[in-house]
Order: structure tokens, then C-alpha cells, then sequence
């Protein structure tokens, strides 16, 4: 018999990047009394690795629960890039309910919609909450009508129209049903999420069933799945059976050596838990995303959608430049190999395979942020090695034509640069499909674009629009081939000889083109150096010094003006490396250089790609 348990919540917090959703998530734990009084308490608490807080995004889904006037809701802060769109979609199986986040000056933007159709499809009740209403330029009632429309255009029935709107500032912690109504704290969005969000149901006598929506990691129990209770009871040291809705032939018998509920932000050790519960479970070696535990009486799979694919590859190689091994802890083939495979424990969207070669990994996964991510996550622990540029996985359909990964890219820029995104998209295969106003007196473009015309053109976009454009994408699934594209018109500078570049050097070679380093810094024989202002790479030599002679010139020429170096950023020198090139990573450099270093092999290495 199904039941309803009315002291449990389940609900997701959804949005577009940036609208605020961690902030709120903070402020519900603040004034649930998750923290004592003097308890003091970072700022996005929920955002705990070093970049999410960097960077201000969210990548990997975090639970946490607060209890509110005898009822406990769990809350999941979800990721609003696209790129980890893979986490949003589980996470949606666990819930009963979402809030989505909407911010009250931007408006819905594209992640907004991409998450919102996921909720939509699961049939799941939304509480929409616009935030930052206290931004001074916030225009909250034009946003309502913006948010309806957008749940006409993804076919939301009359039951989810009809979704309770609250108006918050996640800042200042108060949020109100009512805009004439000021109101000083959260309980207007804790009332609703408790009279609008459905109760869990499932049916306590029945066996257990539990599908486990995602997967933790800890160096000490090893790996933890989280997932919701759907039928029956589950119990620390209870027998359970593992089988998965996509693989029909596993089942596995195992036991839960240790079941934990959430609480706040902290796991506490429960002996039972029925169902609505969220828990983490923890002795089970081998769990993954999309296992169902079950009771070993009636074995059922829950079904579940599957992982999206990797669209995006890049080796990962180990580090064999003259400077190898002198800047980085972990360098050989082994620990990068661990490294890699230690993230598959947490990250379902990544895929690594083992190369015909010891020194090489193909690391697959679902666009530039993502690796660059995992990249920036490795030098950090220092970890040392060099990365090729990321090329997109291509399938062929059932009459041998050649597919490719499509996105959507939605981009919003000021009128006067529309023209040239315009002109730069289509030469990279991308098609213009909707062109129309957005706020402030920008222009949104949407356009259907092949991923690799993307790769390497976000720099470029930021410096077309001076830094005032903003693009989001998303994966559209494989189209036909779009042929060839031409990407970087520039050539490299490279360094001729090893050593430590001089002013005098540099200064001849800043006319070849943007130089990426200063005067005093390492370089060695085929490192790229610089971008040339032509399309051919060129040889400059930027540790020559000046032949000194018997009379010393007036000394004007002691000072040499350079032009301030173009330091690039992990994404950039992603961006910007070739083919033919390496992205060499330590904790503390990043170099661009040539697959080959030695000068004639790579002459002779070209002369046969084109011949």
C-alpha cells in the first residue's frame, strides 16, 4: 500500500550559472538554526572546492537538510552549467519538487530552460523564486511574465502553470509572496516548500528499493552512494541485492556497512531509514550512478535516464620537456594514471581509456570546462603533464555517414558587435536560428553550431565584444558532419634556443607579434613563446644579448620598451594550442610548446602532413 510521509521534503534547487541558488541554499541553512548563534560561517558554504568558490560556480551536486517546523527537507544544490548538465538530471530522480531560481534583473536565461524542461518532463512541481530583488535595477513583475512564457514554450500543462511565484533576496535573507509586503527573514519560501512540494510516497511494507542518483567519495570508506528510499526500509547491515536498469544481467548481492542521513551539513549515522529518506551508504565497493538496491526477495530495477555521453577528448600525457620534472610532485605514468582513475569514482560524465602507449591517457568528457576543471583540480594537488588539444568524438549512423556533437549557443551582446560574432560563427560552421532583443539594449543570437567550431572561441568572443558579450551552450545531440573548419589564423612564436629570455631578444621579437612571457623567465628549444602576427610559425631566438662594442651608444637603447606580455589562462592556452602542439601543465607554469622540439624533425614532420 502507497503511503505518504509528511515530515520529509525532497526538493532540488535548479538555475541558470550565477542567479544566486548556493546563496539561498546558505541563508536556509542560517536561519533553520543549522549553525549556532556565534558559529562562524563561510559565504557559499555549499560550494566546497577551491574553484567553485574561485570561479563562483557549483559542479558537483551537494545534499544538505534542515529541519523546519518539525518537518525535515532535504535540499540539493544542483550545478546550472551545461557542462554538468549530466548531474542535474539524476539528481531530479531523487526529488519531489523544485525551486527554481530566477534572477529578478536577468531573467530566465538558457540553463534556466535547460534545467526547467528537465522538470517539466519528470513531471515535478515548481516553486519558481525570483532573487536579488534587492539589485537596484531589478524589475521582478516583467520576470513573472518572462517565466510563464517560458513554461508555454516547453508545454508546461495547467497544473504546473499555476506554480506559486516568492520573491526573495538571498543576500539579505528575506523573502516575501507579496512585493508591497517587506518581510524580514525565510519563512514565506519554508511555507511554501512544505504546503506546495508533494510528501514522498512509497509503500514501507514493501521490499527495498533505492536508486542511487549520485556518488561520493571519501579517501577512508571509499565510495558512498546517495539516493532516495522509494519502497520498503534499509538498514545498516542488511543484505541487499544490486541491479541496474540498463545492464539486465547484473545482480550482485552486498551489505550496507553503514547508512547515513544528512543533517545540515554533516552525515550522521542512522540504523534504519524508510522511505522519502535521502542516505548515503557507504562498504559497497563497486556502487554506481543508476544501481537500484534492492531486497534479494523481488530484485526491481528503478529505471533511470542514462549518463549522457562525452562529446570532447584531450590526451593526458606525461611531461617529457627539458624543464620535466623539476615544478611538479606526481609526474610519472603511474600517478597520473590513479589520478585519473580516482576521478571516475565521482565524476560519471568522464570517461579515460589506456593508449597503445604507457605515457598517454584519453581522457573524454563533456566540454572545455569540464576538463579544464579536472586540469586546474590536478596541478593544484601537483600534479605535473602535458595536455593535447581536445578534439570532438565524432559516431557514424547505420548508413556510415560521419555525426558530430551540435550545441546550441545563445549569445547576448550589444548591437554594435553583433555583426562580427556573427560573421566569426558562421565561418565556423554555425548557423544563425533566431535573432531577436534581449535586456539592457542587447542583441540574443542564437545559433546551432558544431562543438569544435566552438573550441578555441571563447577568447576570441570576449575580445570581439570588449569583454561585454556573455554565451551559453548547450548540447544538442549529434548532427550530420559540417565539413572543415578553418580555426587559428595565427601562427606561433618559438624559441630557438634553451635558456633565460632578455630584454634585447624579446624587443626583436615583439615585432613579430603578442608575446606570452617576460624578460628573466625559462625557455627551451621549440616552447611557443608568442603568437605571430601572420599564419606561419616563426623561429625567434629571445635569449640573444646585445653585442657589446668599444663605444658604448648614448643610452637610449638601455631602454628597451616591452610591450607587457599576454599571460594566458588555463582556458586560453587551451584554446589557443594547435594540433601540433602540447599544453605543458606543473603547479606553477603553463607552457605552450611543440609536440616535436627539435627544429628539422618538425620541418621534415611537416613537409610529409603535407605532402
Amino acid at each position: 500500500m502507497n503511503q505518504k510521509r509528511e515530515d520529509v521534503r525532497n526538493v532540488a534547487i535548479i538555475a541558470h550559472v550565477d542567479h544566486g541558488k548556493t546563496t539561498l541554499v546558505d541563508e536556509l541553512l542560517k536561519q533553520s538554526g543549522v549553525f549556532r548563534e556565534n558559529q562562524d560561517v563561510a559565504d557559499r558554504v555549499m560550494d566546497s572546492n577551491d574553484i567553485e568558490r574561485e570561479r563562483g560556480i557549483t559542479i558537483l551536486s551537494k545534499n544538505t537538510a534542515v529541519m523546519y517546523k518539525g518537518t525535515k527537507i532535504n535540499i540539493i544544490d544542483t550545478p546550472g552549467h551545461a557542462d554538468f548538465g549530466g548531474e542535474v538530471e539524476r539528481v531530479l530522480k531523487m526529488v519531489n519538487g523544485v525551486i527554481l531560481v530566477v534572477d529578478a534583473f536577468e531573467g530566465p536565461m538558457p540553463q534556466t530552460k535547460f534545467v526547467l524542461r528537465k522538470a517539466l518532463e519528470l513531471q515535478l512541481p515548481v516553486i519558481v523564486c525570483v532573487n536579488k530583488i534587492d539589485r537596484p535595477e531589478a524589475r521582478p513583475i516583467a520576470v513573472v511574465d518572462e517565466v510563464l512564457e517560458l513554461f508555454m514554450d516547453l508545454d508546461a500543462n495547467d497544473e504546473q502553470l499555476d506554480c506559486p511565484f516568492v520573491f526573495a533576496s538571498a543576500k539579505t535573507g528575506s523573502a516575501t509572496l507579496n512585493l508591497t509586503v517587506k518581510n524580514k527573514d525565510m519563512k514565506p519560501l519554508f511555507d511554501t516548500i512544505v504546503d506546495y512540494i508533494p510528501a514522498p510516497e512509497g509503500d514501507p511494507e514493501a521490499g527495498t528499493q533505492l536508486l542511487i542518483s549520485t556518488i561520493d567519495y571519501n579517501e577512508y570508506v571509499g565510495r558512498i552512494g546517495v539516493g532516495k528510499v522509494d519502497n520498503g526500509t534499509i538498514s545498516e547491515g542488511q543484505e541487499v541485492v544490486i541491479v541496474n536498469h540498463h545492464e539486465p544481467e547484473k545482480q550482485k548481492r552486498v551489505k550496507v556497512s553503514k547508512l547515513y542521513e544528512f543533517d545540515g551539513l554533516s552525515k550522521i549515522p542512522v540504523k534504519t531509514a524508510s522511505i522519502g529518506s535521502i542516505v548515503a551508504i557507504s562498504g559497497i565497493t563497486d556502487i554506481h550512478i543508476g544501481d537500484t538496491l534492492c531486497s534479494p526477495e523481488n530484485p526491481q530495477p528503478i529505471p533511470f535516464q542514462k549518463i549522457s555521453e562525452p562529446t570532447i577528448a584531450m590526451h593526458f600525457i606525461v611531461n617529457d620537456s627539458p624543464f620535466a620534472g623539476q615544478e611538479g610532485k606526481f609526474v610519472t605514468s603511474r600517478h597520473i594514471r590513479d589520478r585519473l582513475f580516482r576521478e571516475l569514482n565521482t565524476d560519471v560524465s568522464l570517461h579515460v581509456e589506456e593508449t597503445d602507449t604507457t605515457e598517454s591517457f584519453k581522457v573524454s568528457g563533456r566540454g572545455e570546462l569540464h576538463l579544464s576543471v579536472l586540469i586546474e583540480n590536478m596541478r593544484r594537488e601537483g600534479y605535473e603533464f602535458a595536455v593535447s588539444k581536445a578534439e570532438v568524438l565524432y559516431k557514424t549512423d547505420e548508413h556510415g555517414k560521419k555525426l558530430e556533437p551540435m550545441e546550441i549557443a545563445y549569445i547576448d551582446v550589444p548591437e554594435a558587435f553583433s555583426g562580427s560574432v556573427i560573421e566569426k560563427l558562421s565561418q565556423r560552421k554555425g548557423e544563425l536560428i533566431n535573432m531577436g532583443a534581449a535586456n539592457g539594449g542587447y542583441t540574443r543570437l542564437e545559433f546551432n553550431i558544431p562543438s569544435r567550431g566552438l573550441i578555441g572561441y571563447r577568447g576570441e568572443f570576449m575580445t570581439d565584444t570588449k569583454g561585454n558579450g556573455i554565451m551559453n551552450t548547450a548540447f544538442a545531440g549529434y548532427g550530420p558532419y559540417k565539413g572543415e573548419i578553418q580555426y587559428r589564423k595565427q601562427g606561433s612564436l618559438i624559441a630557438f634556443e634553451t635558456g633565460e629570455s632578455i630584454t634585447y631578444g624579446l624587443f626583436n621579437a615583439q615585432e613579430r607579434g603578442t608575446l606570452f612571457i617576460g624578460p628573466g623567465e625559462k625557455v627551451y628549444a621549440g616552447m611557443v613563446i608568442g603568437q605571430n602576427g601572420r599564419g606561419e610559425d616563426i623561429e625567434v631566438n629571445v635569449c640573444k644579448k646585445k653585442q657589446l662594442t668599444n663605444t658604448r651608444s648614448s643610452s637610449a637603447d638601455e631602454a628597451l620598451r616591452l610591450t607587457p606580455p599576454k599571460i594566458l589562462s588555463l582556458e586560453q592556452a587551451l584554446d589557443f594550442i594547435e594540433t601540433d602542439e602540447l599544453l605543458e601543465v606543473t603547479p606553477k607554469n603553463l607552457r605552450i610548446r611543440k609536440k616535436i622540439l627539435d627544429p628539422t624533425k618538425r620541418k621534415r614532420a611537416n613537409m610529409n602532413r603535407n605532402s
